[in-house]
């Protein structure tokens, strides 16, 4: 059965700052932990190709693969998919914004399968990935509310019912 996952967050911090830093590819090794590098391949109106490269994991293996993520700001939306999807039969991700009392909310939704000879079933990189994605949205988070507070700005504001 096909991998799903969907995980959110709230960060105090206004979207445009939101959007800004989380859909700024070439400082991802900085916002996220698990990424030793990024190169941009291609851009062409909203749609980047890049490749990512993961830190070495626990047994020393470098991941890398090319991805292609299409911007819709207007929608506060972004659509990716694994080029070469590697381990992954296929990898599809959306990342969903939206103005909430206090901040901004970010959701993450990642639909795949993994390939017979992957080193991890569907269920396993399920689990993998509900994990850290945890960990990476509390980082982004905390980084974004730090640049959030050095440049004077707060979360969206509370409205009344």
């Amino acid at each position: 059965m096909p991998g799903h996952t969907e995980n959110e967050i709230t960060i105090a911090a206004p979207l445009d700052l939101v959007w800004e830093m989380t859909n700024d590819l070439e400082n991802w090794p900085q916002l996220f932990s698990e990424y030793a590098s990024v190169e941009v391949m291609k851009r062409v109106g909203q749609k980047t190709t890049f490749r990512l490269t993961m830190h070495p994991d626990e047994n020393g293996k470098v991941w890398s693969w090319v991805s292609e993520r299409t911007m819709d700001r207007k929608g506060l939306k972004v659509k990716a998919r694994r080029v070469e999807p590697g381990p992954f039969k296929h990898m599809d991700i959306k990342w969903e914004y939206a103005e909430v009392p206090g901040g901004t909310r970010m959701h993450w939704t990642q639909d795949f399968a993994m390939r017979p000879e992957a080193p991890v079933d569907d269920a396993g990189m399920t689990d993998m990935i509900n994990r850290n994605s945890k960990i990476q949205m509390e980082l982004i988070r905390d980084k974004i509310e730090q640049r959030a507070r050095e440049r004077g700005v707060h979360g969206a504001p509370v409205l009344p019912n």
